[in-house]
């Protein structure tokens, strides 16, 4: 698929099995996901631009690299909440900001109650965050709404994407590259992934 990234990777796949396993504790479920996160951003800002510093070793003076922009993470509450830890993990100066998209379940449309942004998402490089692309309408609106607030540089990070999910993401934003750990098979009749993990902020947060 065109713009999207899959992440092949044999420990994503050991990470994927306690996601995915009913009967993993909550704990464990939090430490795959931090994991996983950590995983995602790697890949995620692999073409950041840099702007060269000069340092000084031990030795003698030497070329550094710093991040030209910066990085903000936007995870779509609350699920999205679940891989911020493993992401500013991998990058700490990360700025965080958060816009909350609820899917209403009989329409299956995306309802925006929150939003708070930092400043300067007008030249950062973004990083929408949600576990679950399923529909995809809750990417959307969210991408949307960033855009409409000036970003310019976006990029989607989930776990898991259903087929569904990407084909509206491009629709919507051919220009927004995808970044998962795993593509699946089709949604539910209750669009739901299918094999999916069921509902990941549930059994991150606890509240199944």
């Amino acid at each position: 698929m065109e713009n999207v990234l899959e992440i092949k990777h044999p420990i994503i796949d050991r990470y994927l099995t306690f996601l995915r396993d009913k009967n993993t504790s909550t704990a464990v479920f939090r430490r795959a996901m931090s994991n996983i996160g950590v995983i995602l951003a790697y890949h995620s800002l692999s073409d950041l631009p840099l702007d060269e510093t000069e340092i000084e070793t031990p030795i003698q003076k030497t070329k550094g690299y710093v991040p030209g922009p910066e990085v903000v993470v936007i995870p779509i509450l609350r699920a999205g909440l679940s891989l911020v830890d493993g992401i500013i993990n991998f990058m700490p100066e990360a700025k965080v900001g958060h816009v909350g998209v609820y899917r209403d379940e009989e329409t299956h449309q995306p309802v925006n109650y929150y939003d708070n942004l930092p400043v300067g998402i007008k030249d950062a490089y973004n990083l929408v965050v949600d576990p679950m692309l399923a529909t995809g309408g809750s990417g959307s609106h969210a991408i949307k709404f960033l855009k409409e607030n000036g970003a310019k540089t976006i990029k989607f990070v989930c776990l898991i994407a259903a087929p569904e999910g990407i084909e509206r993401l491009q629709k919507d934003h051919p220009d927004v590259p995808i970044i998962t750990a795993a593509i699946d098979e089709k949604l539910n009749e209750n669009a739901y992934i299918v094999p999916g993990l069921g509902d990941a902020g549930d059994r991150y947060f606890g509240t199944i």
